[in-house]
């Protein structure tokens, strides 16, 4: 298996990232510059064309959507154990997860890191106030449904969903009132900083936050 991931350091190319190194995929790493622009260059744009990270390279066919890379990821190393198996109760609540991550989660971060762009510059404050609420009443829904079903996402067994919903936890990091204030979401958080290909993802990207 052939894979490069076009990336830029603590972006949504992170969960991408800690996939391969968790599922032991062979790849390369290409860094985009974003102060340089470099992924609205001619020629990544050919790549994607939306010009954001992460896109993968893999055996040729580009793929691009974080959540959507993370799924297929997941599916190609049953071994891991990492998706339920299809049409079954546990991967209809995967797909859940997933796309409240993609969906939920990710459009109001959109709006709290971008606030301009729901309203316009006038609006910002008010743009703000509104992601952070809709962002805690999300944290406080995950948080309540892994106290009743944790320890993950999906009860006792991991699944990529949760690889996902770390990430999204760290982008709360310097909100208001971090993820991490539920006890729920901490303790989960917890448990998935010490896997050991999150600490090499973190090497390898130079991050030290949120560790």
């Amino acid at each position: 298996m052939s894979a490069t991931l076009y990336y830029s350091p603590s972006t949504a190319a992170l969960v991408v990232h800690w996939l391969l190194i968790e599922l032991d995929v062979p790849h390369t790493l290409h860094a985009l510059d974003f102060e340089r622009r470099e992924q609205k260059s001619p020629e990544y744009l050919q790549l994607n064309p939306a010009g954001v990270v992460p896109t993968l390279v893999l055996d040729g066919q580009v793929l691009t959507e974080a959540a959507a890379i993370v799924l297929h990821l997941a599916d190609l190393h049953p071994q891991a154990g990492l998706a339920p198996p299809p049409g079954s109760p546990a991967r209809a609540d995967y797909y859940r997860w997933m796309l409240f991550c993609a969906n939920t989660l990710q459009p109001a971060y959109r709006a709290w890191f971008y606030p301009d762009e729901p309203a316009g510059a006038d609006n910002v404050e008010a743009s703000k106030a509104q992601a952070r609420q809709k962002l805690e009443a999300a944290w406080e829904q995950v948080a309540q449904h892994l106290q009743a079903n944790g320890p993950y996402l999906l009860g006792a067994q991991l699944s990529a969903a949760d690889f996902m919903l770390t990430m999204m936890m760290r982008w709360s990091r310097n909100m208001p009132r971090p993820s991490d204030t539920w006890p729920a979401l901490q303790a989960h958080a917890q448990r998935m900083k010490a896997r050991a290909a999150f600490q090499e993802t973190y090497r390898r990207e130079g991050l030290t936050d949120w560790t």
